[in-house]
């Protein structure tokens, strides 16, 4: 990828060894990414601020979830679509994709309320995620009484709490112009640009 056409970031990610007290978090992440990604390689200007977002992403992306850990991503993917943040939407598919979710379904997640790769409990989780993210918010009483149908009450928090961390993080990313690594750029290209997706100011 040419590199000379980049403009230089907003904030520079520093190196993870710029925060030694920040290494276990920075490990757990790369434990669970495969990297460390650029979003918090920034964010740790603030070390408090990585730490309490480590741990709202521990508690997400708990193994014990009673949500599937697959359909969170989803759910991820389409809240930072809902709020144009590119940077995020690259990130969350190739974490759907890394997860076990079927590279089909990922790219056919914009058709989730008329195609059969989806189940309606799925419907509605990604209903309720797309308005959530909206501003203002549109989560009308209708589909919230749907996604009752489909989940539990801590299932239901669950998924809330995916749309509501990727509230701050579109916003975060959006603002930085965070630099997108290689990895979440070529799935980008391979699986989301036909639907309209581009790296845009994340490329640097």
């Amino acid at each position: 990828m040419d590199q000379r056409a980049r403009p230089a970031p907003r904030l520079a990610p520093l190196p993870p060894e710029h925060t030694p007290a920040l290494k276990d978090k920075f490990e757990a992440t790369r434990k669970r990414m495969g990297f460390v990604p650029n979003s918090i390689l920034i964010m740790q200007r603030k070390p408090k601020l990585v730490e309490a977002y480590a741990a709202m992403s521990a508690a997400i992306w708990d193994p014990d979830s009673e949500v599937p850990l697959g359909l969170k991503r989803l759910i991820s993917h389409v809240s930072s679509r809902a709020a144009g943040c590119q940077y995020c939407m690259a990130h969350t598919a190739e974490g759907a994709h890394k997860l076990g979710v079927e590279d089909q379904k990922i790219e056919a997640v914009w058709e989730y309320q008329t195609n059969p790769l989806f189940s309606p409990a799925e419907r509605a989780a990604l209903d309720v995620a797309i308005a959530a993210s909206n501003v203002p918010n549109a989560v009308s009483e209708e589909m919230f009484t749907e996604l009752k149908k489909h989940w539990s009450e801590s299932q239901i928090v669950e998924i809330v709490a995916v749309c509501a961390m990727f509230g701050f993080m579109n916003r975060w990313n959006d603002t930085m112009a965070t630099p997108l690594e290689e990895d979440p750029i070529a799935f980008g290209e391979k699986h989301l640009a036909k639907s309209g997706w581009s790296p845009g100011k994340h490329l640097r």
